[in-house]
């Protein structure tokens, strides 16, 4: 099953490249594109892997739109920056 996903905090390609390489990594699951400008990613994926799918997003700094709030939302933010800084690395 193909679907969209729009997240928060998706800067440049360096956080592309780490949500491609961390959700490439999970059973049944398989990036088709990030769109960095619309922070959008293209997964195809099955129905049960879509909350993992979410759940490790968010721990990378990336929840989806609208889904965090306060102070939440800036520990995400923070987690955000250094998804990037690894993901500009490899």
């Amino acid at each position: 099953m193909k679907y969209e996903l729009f997240v928060e905090n998706i800067k440049c390609g360096g956080c592309a490249n780490t949500i491609t390489q961390k959700l490439n990594k999970l059973a049944n699951v398989s990036v088709l594109e990030v769109i960095v400008e619309e922070g959008k990613i293209v997964i195809e994926g099955t129905d049960a892997s879509r909350g993992l799918i979410v759940t490790t997003l968010k721990n990378l700094g990336y929840p989806e739109v609208n889904s965090v709030e306060g102070l939440e939302a800036l520990k995400v933010k923070a987690k955000s920056f250094v998804s990037c800084a690894i993901g500009k690395i490899n």
